[in-house]
């Protein structure tokens, strides 16, 4: 048995939401079944599912351990009641989200679960696109990664032949990706192409560029150009020539214009009178540019798509228009 004791927080609110919350393991159809059997209880009581808790209240629960035990991670999307994806663009074979900055795209060293994967299977779960159930089923996968402080398009995979082409196309570079970003200063000249070498230290979690090739380190090369520029901020557009890690970051912060926000390649002294603690980068463009045959994806080739809602665009420059 376990018992929760309701504080002024968790007051107010009806037991079933507060269950959702406490068990997310805990389907609303065995729920309800557990009330009638009163292995749910509140003050030792018999109780409806409807009824609002108030501060003081205890809850007790007789369930097996398997609620209370945190899911692994391709089982994560069974304890999401409401999936948040943003979809910019979904058909049989692949779904584009638009991932949110702060959300990790997969479970990270800290073992966090609330993945956007896990948000996107949850949301097709419930659609009725994924049936998780079937031995032969394919679990929708991504393509592609984006830092957890940076937001933008993000490619799922619905079907395991759109999982190999788009691996395969993502390998040769046959998509391009845009980004924008928000950087402190104004870059000279206002467009260009940065191109060196780039390491990355696990240890510290970061990059290092080198004007020539060192142990380790990987080609990165980043074309830029200033879209427009106010007080002391740039809104600069971004091509992603290579995909290294923290390669827009780091290629920035080179030429003497660290992204706002940004503490690891920037200055808090810079970032401190905005207020701003991640980094003003969205992947906000992708297009499809297949130079061989994409197979059943051969219809993507050509297709363009964009987020032109960006808050942080829209907070400091509220008359661009992407």
């Amino acid at each position: 048995m376990r018992e929760y004791y309701i504080t002024k927080n968790d007051s107010g609110q009806r037991l079933n939401k507060f269950l959702e919350k406490a068990v997310p393991l805990l389907s609303g159809g065995m729920m309800h079944k557990y009330l009638r059997l009163k292995r749910i209880k509140v003050n030792n009581k018999r109780t409806e599912a409807a009824y609002k808790l108030a501060e003081g209240d205890s809850v007790q629960l007789y369930l097996n351990d398997e609620y209370f035990d945190a899911p692994k991670e391709e089982e994560a999307f069974r304890r999401i009641a409401k999936p948040r994806v943003r979809v910019v663009y979904e058909d049989e074979h692949i779904l584009l989200a638009d991932k949110a900055p702060g959300m990790v795209v997969h479970a990270d060293e800290h073992g966090d679960t609330d993945t956007l994967i896990a948000h996107i299977q949850a949301y097709l779960f419930q659609s009725g696109a994924w049936n998780p159930d079937d031995a032969a089923s394919f679990a929708p996968a991504l393509c592609n990664r984006i830092d957890r402080n940076t937001g933008g398009i993000v490619i799922a995979a619905k079907t395991a032949e759109a999982l190999r082409i788009l691996n395969d196309k993502i390998k040769d570079r046959e998509m391009e990706k845009r980004y924008l970003c928000i950087v402190h200063g104004r870059p000279k000249p206002p467009e260009g192409l940065i191109e060196n070498y780039l390491r990355r230290d696990e240890k510290r979690k970061q990059v290092t560029l080198h004007r020539t090739r060192v142990p380790g380190a990987k080609t990165a090369r980043t074309r830029y150009r200033t879209l427009t520029s106010h007080g002391r901020l740039s809104l600069v557009e971004c091509e992603l020539l290579t995909g290294r890690t923290h390669q827009i970051r780091a290629h920035m912060a080179s030429i003497g214009c660290p992204l706002l926000g940004d503490g690891k390649y920037g200055t808090n002294e810079l970032n401190r009178p905005y207020g701003e603690t991640g980094q003003a980068l969205y992947a906000y463009s992708l297009t499809f540019r297949f130079a061989q045959d994409a197979g059943a994806l051969q219809y993507l080739d050509g297709k363009t798509f964009k987020i032109k809602d960006i808050p942080f665009v829209k907070k400091y420059f509220p008359n661009f228009k992407p």
